[in-house]
């Protein structure tokens, strides 16, 4: 997956989490909303593989995951302590917004895409 040129999300998450859990349904409409776009929402997730395997079989979860699983690797490496956590990346790959959510995500993303080159704007 290529990711240069494109806003990311990351969100580090786990699905015992219950505020984790409260932004399924606007992470699905983030993914849906920017399909044709240069976006993407990466998951990263902090249970044990099974767990993970259940949520995604159940279409809860649309968008890529990483099982990092507890303590894993990836957490580690950024310093995780509590969840979730967000951190929202323009097109050239610099963290811009730490932990928003809501209309707040929604409006973050929306407004690194108008900085995309060739974006149209909405």
């Amino acid at each position: 997956m290529a990711l240069q040129g494109k806003v990311v999300v990351l969100d580090f998450w786990g699905d015992w989490c219950p505020h984790c859990v409260a932004m399924y349904p606007l992470e699905r409409n983030l993914t849906e909303k920017h399909a044709n776009r240069p976006f993407a929402l990466l998951g990263i997730n902090v249970d044990q593989p099974d767990r993970l395997r259940r949520v995604l079989d159940s279409k809860q979860v649309t968008w890529r995951n990483w099982c990092d699983g507890p303590n894993g690797p990836i957490t580690e490496a950024w310093n995780i302590s509590s969840y979730p956590t967000l951190y929202v990346l323009d097109h050239k790959g610099e963290i811009r917004f730490r932990n928003l959510r809501g209309a707040e995500l929604e409006d973050a993303v929306e407004f690194l895409l108008k900085e995309v080159p060739d974006q149209p704007q909405k």
